[in-house]
């Protein structure tokens, strides 16, 4: 039976849903708004169903969209793997790949890697985002996470690059006005720097449980690091962001031995969709960083 959806419908369809919009899915795709609404109207009379209900303020995917957005997000996937495997008969990894990584890691570790990964592989073109928060690699048009913890998602495939030691940290500048005793109770005294977004973050892995009271959150791990070396108070950070503050002299460990490790904070992995169709230049990433990475 043949195929009446193409491959630039089934494109534009599926990044209609990813972005929310018509207008966002266009400047994605660098097409005009009336190109990507006529390649849905054409998908939806090829596949004689409606995919989308549309308002004025919203656009909305009917039951059938539903159904067939898993499809159309395969059927893209295999395409892309069949290229790659054409690819791959030159040896040369090659090609667009997208990272992501919360905003210290990309920081601290990932941008100082970039210059060397391109110039040992130039056919490859990356695009860092950055995101504090668990995203989904599908809707984010994402190849690989890097994540630190435990994972939840067995869908994804995961490579350990390593374990990453969290310390409590405070400036020289807040400890000279603010002491820290060797008394892990003493943590409530003290002004405690703090996750909004990440609640979970704020459940410090100490060996003698407390119960922590934050006078700042932040949602980005490296506002909380700057707030630290501002003198704010204390945080609890990994070591991949916190290493060259220490050695600087900008943030000094505390309470090093009521920290308790190893614990679920401290792996740090990344993940990536086990059919990846860009398994190639994933490969050639991870096999680049992991050895090179500071955690």
């Amino acid at each position: 039976m043949p195929v009446n959806a193409k491959t630039e419908d089934l494109e534009a369809f599926v990044t209609v849903v990813d972005t929310g919009g018509f207008s966002a899915a266009a400047a994605l795709l660098d097409q005009q708004v009336a190109r990507v609404s006529r390649s849905v109207t054409r998908l939806e009379k090829a596949l004689n169903v409606t995919l989308f209900n549309r308002t004025t303020r919203r656009v909305e995917l009917t039951e059938e969209g539903e159904l067939f957005l898993r499809y159309a997000r395969d059927g893209l996937n295999m395409l892309e793997k069949g290229e790659e495997a054409l690819r791959l008969l030159g040896r040369t990894p090659s090609g667009k790949l997208r990272v992501d990584a919360a905003s210290p890691f990309v920081f601290h570790q990932l941008t100082p890697l970039i210059d060397g990964f391109c110039r040992t592989y130039p056919d490859i073109s990356l695009e860092l985002t950055s995101h504090d928060s668990i995203i989904d690699l599908l809707e984010h048009k994402t190849d690989i996470a890097i994540r630190i913890g435990d994972l939840s998602d067995s869908n994804l495939h995961a490579r350990k690059l390593g374990r990453s030691r969290l310390h409590v940290v405070a400036s020289p500048q807040y400890l000279a006005k603010h002491p820290v005793s060797g008394d892990i109770t003493s943590l409530s005294q003290h002004r405690l720097i703090g996750f909004s977004d990440a609640p979970h973050l704020n459940n410090w892995p100490l060996k003698s449980p407390q119960q922590l009271k934050f006078a700042i959150s932040a949602s980005s791990g490296e506002t909380v690091r700057q707030l630290c070396i501002a003198g704010q108070g204390l945080a609890m950070l990994s070591h991949f962001m916190t290493y060259e503050d220490i050695e600087a002299g900008r943030l000094v460990p505390v309470l090093t031995d009521h920290v308790l490790s190893p614990n679920r904070r401290e792996l740090v992995q990344a993940v990536y969709y086990r059919n990846s169709a860009v398994s190639s230049r994933i490969s050639a990433f991870l096999d680049y960083i992991a050895p090179r990475l500071t955690l």
